[in-house]
């Protein structure tokens, strides 16, 4: 995370003044300016922690004079009702942070604890499981960095990353047969519905080919398939991706098929947020 604080700063920056915007009007009307207060952070279930430096960031910028402690780091396991942090200082101060602090820390917890409960079912296999580009407009950069404190990994960060074809560019394209070659000097990875195009885009021999919504015995021949081919014959074997339509209940099922990657969508776009509250003291 320290490599990109200055956006993260930004991003919280935006946060607050949405939230705050000319001032906290209630605290200010009814608590004295130098009144000081004591809060917890409290895990209301069990989760991976994930959001502690940006809730500390959170309230550094709200109040510099503002203690932040922990004694946790991200990706920690938290059982429901420990404490993850305690906050001290001027009572507005912490007040004024309290709700974006909390949002950060409830949201990315939630996707790193849905991450991890994926990678779990996986284990007993090589596979990586890995999010999207399905993630909040301005949160990418937070929303993936809490796949990776769940154990997950990273596929593109954006557009400019690496060269991925998916349905639509192929439609456009007037299907797979009418692309010649891929470009050299770029990842390339190529989106199929089935084994007809699974065998097309083996021709083209891209570093990766996603298997996209494909049923269970055609995803198992698509994995013999690639295993067959010869590198010494010029022949390389893409890395395979499983996507669409995964869950827990089918992922360790996938994952056994031998694929390298499942990319889940819903790690990101539709994750519960962990339940966590600020109590004063």
């Amino acid at each position: 995370m320290d490599k990109h604080i200055i956006e993260i700063k930004d991003i919280i920056r935006n946060a607050l003044s949405e939230d705050i915007g000319l001032g906290d009007i209630t605290s200010e009307s009814i608590i004295p300016e130098n009144e000081t207060a004591k809060a917890v952070f409290l895990a209301k279930e069990t989760c991976i922690v994930c959001g502690i430096q940006v809730a500390a960031l959170v309230f550094k910028i709200t109040d510099p004079d503002i203690n932040f402690k922990t004694q946790l780091k991200d990706s920690d396991t938290v059982k429901k009702g420990k404490v993850i942090a305690s906050v001290s200082g001027r009572a507005r101060s912490i007040l004024a942070g309290e709700r974006v602090a909390l949002n950060f820390l409830s949201h990315l917890s939630g996707i790193s604890t849905k991450t991890h409960a994926f990678a779990a079912m996986v284990k007993p296999y090589k596979t990586k499981i890995l999010d999207t580009r399905k993630t909040s407009p301005g949160l990418r950069l937070l929303e993936k960095y809490a796949v990776r404190m769940g154990g997950g990994y990273n596929h593109r960060f954006g557009l400019d990353e690496m060269l991925l074809i998916k349905d639509n560019h192929i439609r456009i394209a007037g299907g797979l047969d009418k692309i010649k070659a891929l470009p050299a000097n770029y990842k390339t990875e190529i989106e199929v519905k089935n084994l007809k195009e699974f065998e097309s885009a083996l021709r083209l021999k891209p570093d990766i080919i996603m298997l996209d919504n494909m049923n269970y015995k055609d995803m198992k021949q698509a994995v013999k398939l690639r295993n067959n081919l010869s590198p010494q014959k010029g022949n390389p074997s893409p890395k395979l991706e499983a996507s669409g339509g995964i869950s827990l209940k089918n992922v360790k099922k996938i994952a056994s098929t031998g694929i390298d990657m499942i990319s889940i969508g819903s790690l990101t776009h539709s994750v519960e947020a962990i339940d966590i509250s600020l109590e004063f003291s």
